[in-house]
This record gives structure tokens, C-alpha cells and sequence, in this order.
């Protein structure tokens, strides 16, 4: 393993999201140094200062904030959390349009203080800016990948292992494809333990059915909206989720995450950010091309591609 020593996090956006990341990746010690970037200055210096006054509870990582975009030099790991929110009435193809401009003006700028970091993108929508952003930068297409469905799983996990009762880390399931309203679980490889999860039961928990599975994924797929109504926006778990992301990285883990990279000849996919089990380290993201997925699951996947290649049309027209 090649684990990266005096390790350096720079997240671009200082806005609820990148100040989450920054917090959980404080918190965690997932990097050495961490650093803040935005274009609002007065923000970006009052999350960095409010954040390192914390410095004596976070070990030994250390903060910085900037609107110069020189505070990202030597980064190993750029996670961008920069872009516009969707206003109402707006769709997500005019999301899709305003971030991807951003990212373009954006990502070969980093590029010039940063030409050897691993990038991770955040914004939404994250797979159709994953694509632009490779685009952009002319990475590998390993070393630019979006968080995807990392949180998504997660929710996932956390909802099963209520109704089984069982720890969150006991429960194996990954949710696939686009992060939005065409993801979907690989039920045919989830388990519980060692257990299929159709199979699962103990006392006080029954056995559960396809039905409860689909309105279990259909709860997953909405979770942000529910949160969004309440209190505007997510932030504090897709924090978390980048945050393992970044240590996944930094510490040259090979650990399996579903980020989503443009992906090449996966079941049938080529040149569309979708999310699939992949190996994450300190050269990035590869996608696990044996992943065991059933026909049904195949199609799913093919359609969520299918979604987004109008989106990716749009914004590059």
C-alpha cells in the first residue's frame, strides 16, 4: 500500500456541503492538511477560522481557507463542492447546463496548482459533471470520479439493517447507477452477513418480500427530497460519505465504494458516469468488471445510462 504521508484535502465550495466535508474530514483525520476554497472570500475565511478553532478537539489535521485559488497547490485529493442550488421551477437539464459551466471554468484552473491530485466531484448532478469534468481535464479517467452513490448505498444499508436488526456494517448492498431517480439496488448479490437477503430472518424479524425491498429502494431513492423539505438542504452525510471517500485515497485502501466514473464497456455502458462497485485508492477509481449483476439489474443499468446521455447532450450543445 501506498499510503500517502503529510496527506493534503482541498475542497472547492464553501457552502453547507464543502463546509460538511471539511468538518467530517476534520473530525475523522481523514487528511493531514485541509484546505477551503471559494470565490466568496468573507465565507470561506469565517468556515476556515470557525473550523480551525476547533483544532485542539481534531488531533493533528489543520485547516485553511481561501478565495485564492493557490491554496489548493499540492493537493493529492480536490473534492468540488461548488456549484448552483435548483431553484424552483428550475429543471434539471438548466441545473445540469449552470454547473457544467462552472465545472469547465473550474477544474483546468485546479489542474494548474493541483496536476496530480485525485479529483472527486460532489455537484450535482454528479454523473452527467463527472463526464464534463473528465472532459475538461483530460485526466485518466480513473483519477476524476464522482461520489455516485456512495451516500445512497449508505441509506440503503442503514434502512435494511433496521428492519433486520442488525448492525448497519453486517448488511452488503450497493445501489447502482445514476445518483437520482433512476438508481437502483443489486438486490441479486445483497446479503445480510452471509445470509441472500430474501433469506434473512430471525425472531421479531421476518422474512422480507420483493415488495418491501422495492418500497425500501423507493424510500432510498427519495430520502434527500424528505430531508430537503425539512431543512433545505443535505449536507452532514454526504459530508461523512466524502469524507470516506477521501480516506479511501489518501490511505491507499483498495476499498470497494460505488463512486461513479465514466465508465468503459461496463455491462454494455461506455462513455456515461454511472455508479458501480469500484476499487478505490490512491490512483483512484476502477470499476469492478465482474461485478455479478442479473439481467434484469443489466437492464436497469442500461436504462439509468439511457437517462443521462440526454442530459449530457444538453450541456454539451
Amino acid at each position: 500500500m501506498n499510503v500517502i504521508e503529510n496527506s493534503k484535502l482541498t475542497v472547492v465550495g464553501a457552502g453547507a456541503v464543502g463546509a460538511s466535508v471539511a468538518y467530517a474530514s476534520l473530525i475523522r483525520g481523514s487528511a493531514r492538511h485541509v484546505a477551503l476554497y471559494d470565490i466568496a472570500a468573507e465565507r470561506v475565511e469565517a468556515e476556515a477560522l470557525d473550523l480551525a478553532h476547533g483544532s485542539q478537539f481534531i488531533g493533528a489535521s489543520d485547516i485553511v481557507g481561501s478565495a485564492d485559488i493557490s491554496v489548493a497547490a499540492g493537493s493529492h485529493v480536490v473534492v468540488i463542492t461548488a456549484g448552483a442550488k435548483q431553484e424552483p421551477g428550475q429543471t434539471r437539464t438548466e441545473l445540469a447546463g449552470v454547473n457544467a459551466g462552472i465545472i469547465r471554468g473550474m477544474v483546468p484552473r485546479l489542474l494548474e496548482v493541483a496536476p496530480d491530485a485525485v479529483y472527486v466531484i460532489v455537484t450535482n448532478p454528479c454523473d452527467v459533471l463527472t463526464v464534463v469534468a473528465a472532459e475538461a481535464a483530460g485526466l485518466p479517467r480513473q483519477r476524476i470520479f464522482s461520489s455516485g452513490t456512495v451516500l445512497d448505498t449508505s441509506r440503503l444499508r442503514w434502512k435494511l439493517a433496521q428492519r433486520a436488526g442488525v448492525s448497519t456494517s453486517s448488511v452488503h448492498a450497493y445501489i447502482v447507477g445514476e445518483h437520482g431517480d433512476t438508481e437502483f439496488p443489486l438486490w441479486s448479490s445483497a446479503t445480510i452477513g452471509t445470509v441472500p437477503i430474501l433469506e434473512w430472518e430471525r425472531p421479531g424479524h421476518p422474512r422480507m418480500t420483493l415488495e418491501e425491498l422495492d418500497h425500501i429502494a423507493a424510500e432510498v431513492r427519495d430520502a434527500a427530497y424528505t430531508v430537503i423539505r425539512g431543512k433545505g438542504a443535505t449536507n452532514y452525510a454526504i459530508g461523512l460519505s466524502s469524507a470516506r471517500i477521501v480516506e479511501a485515497i489518501l490511505q491507499d485502501q483498495h476499498a470497494v465504494l460505488p463512486v461513479s466514473t465514466v465508465l468503459d464497456g461496463f455491462a454494455g455502458v461506455d462513455g456515461v458516469a454511472l455508479s458501480v462497485p469500484s476499487v478505490v485508492s490512491a490512483s483512484g477509481a476502477v470499476p469492478i468488471p465482474n461485478t455479478p449483476m442479473s439481467e434484469n439489474e443489466r437492464m436497469q443499468l442500461r436504462a439509468s445510462a439511457d437517462a443521462l446521455r440526454g442530459v449530457i447532450g444538453a450541456v454539451r450543445s
